[in-house]
């Protein structure tokens, strides 16, 4: 394997395949980002930072084995977002079908922390089946589990200007989170040694505060006043997303944070307050 051969990064316009391709990036390593379309303004801002660009669909699995063909490895994920967990798992199919046939050298799957852990809730349980699938075939991998992202604090961003943090599970509840940049790190790592972390599935998390402290944080850095205001997770429309904030209420996430850091400690673990200083007082 050269060491100029591209990382493929699945997903490299979005939030998640955006952060590992900063990463990478910092790292020094070449790569080929998956886009759909070659000519919009996202593209040409990866082309511009020297991004190699392949075009290719992860729900279609069009163009994926020319993607991956020549490549160290690649960060790939799916989503039920757009079209259900059905289509998510057929994401997985092609992902996997483009992989095999490319001979990828190395994959690195991002599911969700606790998936394998039957949680019952829809999106956990279609990306461990993907990881399922994963594990039959032949390809060399690592599986990510991301914890809940800081990121979703900032959908609320009327509420807490108005000095109101909503969230579907107990204020004293400790929620295992994930900073982005941190999980652009993490799997940086990954890629600079992947015969260290084959075969294995690591769930990830930054930092665990509570509600409450979330609240009391993010306060202090509007220098405001901002409450955690706990409700019912039956509420959610989403039965999907109801059910996963049934679990995080009760549950939780289960990464053993204290020796997670110590294992990966070049990852500069970002507290929450950290993230939220750098987030909100701008």
């Amino acid at each position: 394997m050269a060491d100029t051969s591209p990382i493929v990064v699945i997903g490299a316009t979005g939030g998640q395949g955006g952060a590992v391709l900063d990463a990478l990036l910092d790292a020094g390593f070449a790569v080929r980002a998956v886009v759909r379309d070659a000519v919009s303004s996202k593209a040409a801002t990866l082309a511009d930072r020297g991004v190699e660009l392949a075009v290719g669909d992860i729900v279609s699995g069009v163009g994926l084995t020319d993607a991956f063909t020549g490549a160290a490895g690649a960060f790939a994920l799916t989503t039920p977002f757009e079209s259900g967990v059905d289509a998510e798992v057929a994401q997985g199919t092609a992902l996997l079908e483009a992989a095999t046939a490319a001979s990828l050298p190395y994959l690195v799957f991002s599911s969700v922390a606790s998936a394998d852990r039957d949680t019952g809730v829809p999106h956990f349980d279609s990306k461990f089946e993907v990881e399922q699938m994963l594990a039959a075939s032949d390809i060399p991998h690592t599986v990510v589990g991301p914890a809940y992202f800081y990121d979703n604090l900032l959908a609320g961003a009327d509420a807490l200007a108005a000095g109101v943090m909503p969230i579907a599970i107990p204020a004293d509840k400790p929620l295992q989170q994930l900073s982005r940049r941190d999980l652009g790190r993490f799997v940086a790592t990954l890629f600079r040694d992947p015969g260290a972390h084959t075969g294995q599935r690591i769930d990830i998390a930054s930092d665990q505060p509570t509600p409450a402290e979330m609240a009391r944080m993010v306060g202090d850095i509007l220098g405001t006043s901002v409450s955690a205001e706990s409700y019912d997770p039956e509420r959610i429309p989403s039965a999907d997303m109801s059910a996963m904030f049934a679990f995080l209420g009760d549950r939780g996430y289960e990464v053993d944070i204290a020796e997670l850091h110590r294992r990966f400690p070049d990852v500069g673990w970002q507290t929450f307050a950290e993230w939220a200083t750098e987030a909100l007082a701008r």
